[in-house]
């Protein structure tokens, strides 16, 4: 019976593989994990999503630069 990798292993072996191939195994795994939601979890998550994006296109909310976001969360985990 073959060992099971453990997946540290997997990482590190994919890792080593050319970014299109990388970026091929995510997709595909994405894929994969995408089967397994939950419709219902899915409609909530789109339904906020385009509710978000209609305060930002309406000026309800005010939007903060990225790196700023992450300073932020930096400072916040002490890092």
């Amino acid at each position: 019976m073959p060992r099971k990798r453990k997946v540290s292993e997997i990482v590190e072996e994919a890792r080593q593989l050319p970014y299109g191939e990388r970026a091929e195994l995510i997709e595909q795994l994405i894929a994969d994990s995408a089967k397994d939601l939950d419709p219902a979890i899915e409609k909530a998550w789109g339904d906020t999503a385009m509710r978000r994006l209609k305060e930002i296109e309406e000026g309800k909310v005010k939007l903060i630069p990225g790196e700023q976001a992450m300073a932020e969360v930096r400072k916040l985990i002490g890092r």
